[in-house]
């Protein structure tokens, strides 16, 4: 197949879509596929042409004279490579790939990775949906999408290309124990109550430290927020970090403590680093930990909550031990090879379909009244 991904950039800056499509187009290109990429470009362009992918240029910012021209550019990119399969994973890819759909006969995929935006709605122009995770597939039903379109390809991006072998890291040297999070410093994050809940439980576990690894644009309203505490000089802000792996492989407790998750992708390398982890029941990351069997669940914008778990942890270090075992099992799942397969079945849905339409049969195709399953 020829198959054309869709993103706004690809820049090395943490951007769990971009990861996603990234390890998507160099695995199909390993497996046969002619794959380029369509975006704004950024440092993952030399790994793409390693794995013999084509970049193709498009700017997609969202000022109205661009757009006609990203319109124009899409035109000329589609009309060189000629794909089968358009690959949308983000909204403005999906409008762009929708508009001339109709003019060029490629079949358009999107994926849902931000459920939680309002414009999520427009990735339904496609016609294959696919969701991260069954949260994720069943808010879009709630939200008007039909469900003959969606399709459930849950995250994961171990034995990625973008990363070195989980045993080639070094771990880089923490306080211990160790508490970390690794995500965009966001409120919606729960980084607000992550700090809150450390400030409840520090005097109690005087050698523990607090590592927030991530950049973004509320970092500087945490860090004063932290800088009121009496225990500031035990949380530490370490920016984003190229190889957070070696933050994983030195901690001791891991948290996600979101408002809203449509998977938790970070969860997946905490989990490989054997990492005890607490995270929020919400959305997506109950099905991350295989429903709590892999890691504490706690109610999200609930710094008690957190600081119980956090507690209950640090005082009981066979209880620790027992999480960090648990974390590592049953992890084939969320290898990025297994993620590349069942997105080509999705492919190959469209394309065997848009044949039999060709040649004259009946395609398979769902009953809208079918449930949301996976390929």
């Amino acid at each position: 197949m020829l198959i054309l991904h869709i993103t706004n950039h690809v820049q090395e800056i943490g951007n769990g879509i971009v990861n996603v499509a990234v390890d998507l187009a160099c695995l199909q290109a390993k497996n046969g596929h002619q794959v380029a990429i369509a975006s704004a470009g950024g440092g993952y362009e030399p790994l793409l042409a390693r794995y013999g992918v084509r970049h193709f240029h498009l700017d997609q910012s969202r000022q109205p004279l661009n757009l006609m021209r990203a319109i124009w550019n899409f035109r000329q990119i589609i009309q060189k490579f000629q794909p089968d399969i358009v690959h949308a994973h983000m909204m403005t890819g999906v409008v762009l790939a929708g508009i001339l759909k109709g003019s060029y006969g490629y079949n358009l995929v999107s994926t849902v990775h931000n459920e939680f935006q309002r414009s999520a709605v427009l990735m339904g122009l496609a016609d294959r949906v696919i969701a991260v995770s069954h949260a994720v597939a069943d808010s879009m039903v709630r939200r008007g999408i039909p469900s003959y379109k969606l399709r459930v390809v849950s995250n994961g991006t171990l034995g990625s290309p973008r990363h070195r072998p989980f045993t080639d890291y070094q771990p880089i040297p923490l306080k211990s124990p160790a508490i970390t999070v690794v995500a965009g410093m966001y409120y919606r994050k729960g980084i607000a109550e992550l700090i809150t809940a450390f400030s409840k439980i520090a005097k109690d576990f005087p050698e523990a430290h607090l590592y927030l690894v991530g950049n973004g644009p509320n970092r500087s309203n945490f860090e004063a927020m932290a800088q009121n505490l009496p225990f500031s000089n035990r949380i530490h802000f370490e920016g984003f970090q190229p190889e957070p792996q070696r933050y994983m492989l030195a901690t001791d407790i891991f948290v996600l403590p979101s408002h809203c998750e449509s998977f938790g992708l970070v969860l997946t390398e905490a989990r490989e680093a054997g990492c005890a982890i607490i995270a929020s029941d919400v959305d997506g990351i109950p099905e991350t930990l295989d429903q709590g069997q892999a890691g504490l669940l706690v109610p999200p914008k609930n710094s008690d909550a957190l600081a119980e778990a956090l507690a209950q942890l640090l005082s009981d270090p066979i209880q620790l031990y027992k999480w960090k075992r648990r974390a590592q099992q049953n992890l084939e799942r969320f290898s990025a090879t297994k993620v590349s397969e069942e997105t080509l079945a999705v492919y190959r849905e469209l394309v065997s379909s848009q044949w039999s339409v060709v040649s004259g049969q009946l395609p398979l195709v769902q009953s809208p009244k079918s449930k949301v399953h996976s390929p």
